[in-house]
């Protein structure tokens, strides 16, 4: 695991990993983007440059979604948790010597909300996007939101640019994962001793506490150190993978406007759904005693979504592909 590639020289400033692997799908997936639009647009001219200038608001969508469905998590899960007043009296000044007395169950509680504590009481907080902190999720709808806004604008046709632009947005995705894998997000739950034999890629051996202690930047919790754990990092990744490959083939096939997206949004709600349930960490948001997770509950909308939009197939007549 590599949390941070490198720092700058002189100034210290830390280069990460995740920071890198999205950018590279960002840049990836704008490029496939026009590259499918030359192929598949109705202006087959126009529409690839239209495409570059939708893209700076997919990618602005993206980013405000998903910090925004991050930050509401965190604050419902904040609201929603049972906190005595020396709880909330310790998350109010954690870093002061004179903290009230808590068990070890009360400030491991504490600790779960902490983040939607501290976006609540200090909302500058919510800009800060170095420190992690984004929803897949939310990336999506903000993505989906902003694009068609701008497509429309742009003279793009907007089912037609929601197929092309999906099939490298989950490329662009498969990619980011990986940075999810070198610092530690996003990480799956203990094998059990029957399963433990498997090796990568369908587990991962957590590193060492030692490590661990060394590279503080890591999101592993500490915890799981030497721990043999589902890779479902990777698993996400090679599911992103698939979708985009499954996204092509139906992009020269299709006879209708978003059937295609339609179709890849529903693997996605159903795949997502079925990999969060190997997940291990709890700051995603877990719901009903633990046993869903915020990202289940928003598959479920997304599925009925795209079972809707296959039934009313909204998209005029696409023309066959040359």
């Amino acid at each position: 695991m590599h949390p941070v590639l490198f720092e700058i020289p002189g100034i210290g400033f830390p280069i990460r990993s995740f920071g890198v692997l999205v950018a590279a799908g960002i840049f990836l997936a704008i490029w496939v983007w026009g590259k499918l639009l030359a192929r598949h647009g109705d202006d087959r001219e126009k529409d690839p440059l239209r495409g570059s200038q939708v893209a700076l608001w997919v990618i602005i969508g993206v980013l405000v979604g998903a910090r925004l469905m991050y930050v509401t998590v965190e604050a419902s899960r904040y609201w929603s948790a049972d906190l005595s007043p020396a709880q909330v009296a310790w998350l109010d000044d954690r870093a002061s010597d004179a903290l009230p007395a808590l068990s070890p169950e009360e400030r491991e509680t504490a600790l779960a909300v902490a983040v939607g504590h501290d976006f609540l009481h200090d909302p500058m907080r919510i800009l800060f996007l170095w420190q992690g902190g984004l929803v897949m999720y939310g990336g999506l709808f903000g993505g989906i939101l902003f694009g068609a806004w701008s497509a429309k604008r742009r003279g793009l046709d907007v089912w037609n640019a929601f197929d092309t632009a999906l099939v490298p947005s989950f490329l662009g995705l498969a990619v980011g994962r990986w940075g999810c894998l070198l610092v530690g997000d996003d990480y799956g739950k203990v094998v059990p001793e029957a399963w433990k034999h498997l090796s990568f890629p369908i587990t991962i051996q957590v590193p060492p506490a030692e490590w661990l202690e060394a590279h503080s930047e890591s999101l592993f919790d500490r915890e799981l150190a030497g721990q043999v754990i589902w890779a479902t990092q990777v698993w996400m990744s090679v599911n992103g993978l698939l979708i985009a490959l499954v996204g092509w083939l139906l992009l020269r096939r299709r006879r209708r406007y978003g059937v295609a997206g339609a179709v890849m949004l529903l693997i996605y709600a159903v795949t997502r759904s079925t990999i969060e349930a190997f997940r291990g960490d709890s700051i995603r948001g877990l719901w009903f005693a633990g046993t869903v997770s915020t990202s289940q509950l928003v598959s479920i909308g997304v599925g009925i979504v795209a079972i809707l939009l296959l039934v009313l197939r909204p998209g005029k007549l696409a023309p066959r592909a040359t």
